[in-house]
Formats: structure tokens, C-alpha cells, sequence
């Protein structure tokens, strides 16, 4: 016994058999209508492994397709559901940034030697610079500063030059 029965009003049968028919839409879109077709109580009322099987798709994609026609209508079966908002990506930027880089060059704490990513990412929740940040979050900000002290170049640390093993002339 199917928890969810599709019956389709003569309208909704004709609108999706056009869209069916015509395939000028996304393949979901098109997978979805015909789930609908197959498994409306007036028509043939296909079960769910019938319907996979016809379709190549998924018991999991019909059973979903189904309660979502019966709880929010034609239109949510059919389209694609939306995708949840993401957080901004960056979360340390500008003026933000700024100051994890003078922090990270100040004193560390008393009875530290340095700063640590956990000490930074601490210490701008304390001074209510952010909510909450983590340590890879001040990783990343700190990685795509160009600032690196005691280098005139870029990058952690000075090249020192070797000597020579040639045993070249001296002058």
C-alpha cells in the first residue's frame, strides 16, 4: 500500500503529458512529470518498482516525487527544490583582516612564546571582532597575507646561500 496516492485533476494529466511529450525541458523535470503520469490512480497505477523499472530511476526518487505532490502541489513535484542558502565563504575579509595580521604581529599572551592559530582565533571572539572563526579560517587569512617578517620576498622564510663545492678560484 502506497502512503502517498497521486490523483491527477484532467488539467494537471494534460499539462504534464504535453511536457512529456514535447522533452523541452530539464531531465528532471521531464523524470518527474512522467513519474506523475505512471503513477496517477486514474491512469495505469503503477507501483513503485514498476515505475523505477519503466523510468530507470530510483524507488527513492518516485517515493519522493510522490510525497511531494501530495504535501505541496504540482508545481514542488515537478521543479527542482531549491538549495538551502550557503554561508558567505570568506568570513575573515577586509578591515576584519586587518586586524588578525596586527594581533598576529603583536605579544603573544603572557607565558606564551608565539601565537598560535587556536590563541588567534580565541583572542578576535574575545575582543568581539567575531562571532566564532576557526583555526582554519585564521589559517587561510593569514596564508594569503603577503606579509612575511624579517623576508624581503614572499613566503616563510629566506633562501641562505650555500657555499661553494666547486672549488673554484679565490680572489
Amino acid at each position: 500500500m502506497d502512503k502517498y496516492r497521486i490523483t491527477l485533476t484532467a488539467e494537471e494529466r494534460v499539462g504534464l503529458e504535453q511536457l512529456a511529450s514535447t522533452g523541452k525541458a530539464a531531465a528532471r523535470k521531464l523524470t518527474h512529470a512522467r513519474i506523475l503520469l505512471l503513477a496517477d490512480t486514474h491512469g495505469e497505477d503503477l507501483s513503485d518498482e514498476e515505475i523505477t523499472g519503466a523510468l530507470s530511476t530510483s524507488l527513492r526518487t518516485v517515493a519522493r516525487v510522490r510525497q511531494r505532490f501530495v504535501t505541496q502541489g504540482l508545481l514542488a513535484a515537478i521543479d527542482r527544490k531549491s538549495q538551502p542558502l550557503r554561508p558567505d565563504r570568506i568570513k575573515i575579509k577586509g578591515d576584519l583582516e586587518q586586524r588578525l595580521v596586527q594581533l598576529a604581529c603583536s605579544d603573544p599572551p603572557q607565558g606564551r612564546c608565539h601565537w598560535t592559530l587556536q590563541l588567534l582565533a580565541d583572542e578576535m571572539v574575545v575582543l568581539g571582532l567575531i562571532d566564532a572563526v576557526s583555526t582554519e579560517t585564521v589559517r587561510k587569512a593569514l596564508k594569503k597575507t603577503t606579509s612575511s617578517p624579517g623576508s624581503l620576498r614572499l613566503g616563510a622564510s629566506r633562501p641562505r646561500q650555500t657555499p661553494s663545492t666547486s672549488g673554484g678560484w679565490k680572489t
